[in-house]
């Protein structure tokens, strides 16, 4: 009885490890599998959490992609150390991107984190805070999404040479994880209620050529669409050159892969696409889009570009905006370039003032307005089947298999005429429709 009371109140007293995600799905997708290890442990292990206490130790999990994030990420590590200082928490550690690429700056400037760490430390973060790598649980993650889907990383870094992307510098070399792991991590996904894969990597379609000398997406795609209670298999950041159309056939086999392709294009002139780095040209861009469709005519194709990279004139900008509204994108995202120490791009001069990129990215995303509200016009009376993410206010909140959470439509199904479960699909007839949103009843 003694024994138990101790036991009891060591429990009580027993910190909790905070973990706060910054940037990417990939992140999320590390900080999962460092929160399944915390509590494979027998740690008590929480996901950005508001309550803590003076014992409590925070784990930030860092971006250092661009400015934008970068900032995000510092003023998150000054948020926690200051609590730290203030002594309304027990310790602060952080990893992740920016620390990869900034560790000895970030000792410098923030001296009262307990330890820094970088993209590939798991084992030595679990150390730190008192936890030993277990083998066994590879595969086992604690997810931070709704249970019903899954990021579901097949690969780390990139061997790509593009100019103005600072990943290889804090993810490294691509490596592939091999297709049995990968497998029985989906099985064991699948077992507790996922029904979504969102495939994910830096590069997707470079998959297997390390590992196992030949491309083997499709391969991958089809070994996941046979794990039982997998429905739908999503394939984000696929690259345009090399691309591997074989993974159109396994995506027109399957009922269980999506039609969906993001492809991140980044520019269409030939002389920005030639500085960029991409491996590719104007003219070979157009045409891998036209094949991919006419292999697989109702895909919803995702783009993202970047406005305002070195040299960019005013030309280059209306040759892709005017080739923007011709291509018309099912989803597209548009960032203003960040210029990032350390790469290639980082030699030119950064010669495109903030105000122009932000208005050419502010165009673009005009004119992808227009060319999503025609789309969703298009879907009006047809019925979709829809994976139902969560329920706000008087709606239902789901997506179709052409959308991708976070970033694409959603459709909100009206919640007083039926009922629909977190987690559950429903056929849904779509009876009106706006720029980015679908409005329906379940049918």
């Amino acid at each position: 009885m003694i024994t138990k009371i101790i036991k009891s109140k060591s429990a009580i007293k027993q910190p909790k490890i905070n973990v706060i995600t910054l940037g990417c799905s990939k992140n999320i997708y590390d900080s999962e599998v460092l929160m399944g290890q915390l509590r494979g442990n027998n740690l008590n292990v929480v996901h950005e959490s508001d309550k803590m206490g003076k014992d409590d130790i925070v784990v930030i999990n860092t971006c250092g992609f661009i400015d934008n994030a970068k900032q995000e990420s510092i003023d998150t590590i000054l948020q926690f150390s200051e609590l730290k200082e203030a002594g309304k928490i027990g310790k602060v550690v952080v990893t992740g991107c920016l620390s990869e690429r900034y560790k000895p700056e970030l000792e410098a400037e923030i001296t009262n984190v307990d330890a820094f760490f970088g993209t590939n430390d798991l084992q030595n973060i679990l150390h730190e805070l008192g936890a030993n790598y277990k083998h066994e649980l590879i595969g086992e993650r604690l997810l931070t999404t709704p249970s019903h889907f899954a990021y579901f990383k097949i690969a780390e870094g990139c061997n790509r040479p593009c100019s103005f992307c600072a990943i290889p510098l804090m993810r490294g070399k691509h490596m592939s994880k091999p297709m049995e792991e990968l497998v029985n991590e989906a099985k064991i996904l699948a077992k507790n209620g996922t029904k979504e894969l969102i495939l994910i990597a830096q590069d997707l379609t470079y998959y297997g050529l390390d590992l196992y000398g030949v491309r083997k997406l499709d391969e991958l795609m089809r070994r996941l669409s046979d794990v039982p209670g997998i429905e739908w298999i999503r394939l984000q950041y696929a690259y345009p050159s090399g691309f591997p159309m074989e993974i159109l056939d396994a995506m027109n086999e399957r009922d269980n892969i999506c039609k969906y392709l993001d492809m991140p294009l980044q520019h269409i002139t030939d002389n920005m696409l030639k500085s960029m780095r991409r491996g590719t040209t104007k003219q070979k861009t157009i045409d891998l889009v036209n094949q991919i469709r006419d292999k697989v005519p109702n895909i919803a194709m995702r783009t993202t570009l970047i406005c305002g990279y070195p040299g960019e004139t005013q030309q280059d900008f209306e040759e892709m905006a005017a080739w923007v509204a011709d291509t018309k994108f099912d989803r597209l995202g548009c960032f203003t370039y960040s210029h990032e120490e350390k790469t290639h791009a980082h030699t030119l001069i950064d010669d495109v003032p903030e105000e122009i990129k932000q208005q050419r990215v502010d165009d673009i995303m005009e004119i992808q307005q227009g060319i999503s509200f025609d789309i969703n016009q298009d879907k009006v009376g047809q019925t979709f089947k829809v994976l139902v993410d969560k329920k706000e206010g008087d709606f239902f909140v789901g997506r179709t298999e052409f959308d991708s959470p976070e970033v694409d439509n959603e459709v909100l199904i009206d919640a007083t005429t039926g009922y629909a479960a977190n987690g559950s699909f429903v056929n849904v007839k779509i009876d009106r429709a706006e720029d980015f949103d679908l409005y329906g009843t379940i049918v």
